[in-house]
């Protein structure tokens, strides 16, 4: 018996390619596919789950989606943060400048729209050249996010 079996990927058009897999069939269905066929499997039962999220530590409203991330080696006020390209459901507050590690900025607080958690900032203008890609992007503390659907 051999052990050959089709991977499926999701595209872009929200169609399935499938993929026979593994190319030579192994002798054994026990030896080694099974464990990687339950790899896949879970994998792929993930992806219906939904798009990971970032949520709200307060009142668990989502916020940011993992994908957006554009780096994890940021400072915001209370330790580590995280810039995202991207954010949803907040409110974002008055404008200001503000001196920072990286220099002098106009930022925006951004609150949860549910619970009016201060999460972090968004960065409206930068003044230096070399630090304009933060423009338009959010800074999310990591103390004040927690991951949901992972």
């Amino acid at each position: 018996m051999s052990c050959s079996f089709f991977l499926a990927f999701p595209s872009s058009s929200h169609r399935l390619f499938f993929i026979p897999f593994p190319p030579n069939p192994c002798p054994s269905p026990s030896f080694p596919c099974r464990g990687l066929l339950e790899r896949c499997r879970e994998r792929f039962m993930a992806s219906l789950a939904g798009p990971r999220v970032y949520s709200c530590s307060n009142c668990r409203n989502e916020v940011c989606l993992h994908d957006d991330v554009i780096s994890k080696a940021f400072q915001g006020r209370n330790g580590r943060a995280f810039l995202f390209s991207h954010a949803m459901n907040i409110v974002v507050g008055p404008k200001e400048d503000r001196q920072l590690t990286t220099g002098l900025h106009t930022v925006a607080d951004i609150y949860c729209r549910d619970c009016r958690e201060v999460l972090g900032w968004k960065y409206e203008r930068a003044y230096e050249e070399t630090q304009r890609y933060k423009e338009g992007k959010f800074i999310f503390e990591k103390s004040k996010i927690v991951k949901e659907n992972w």
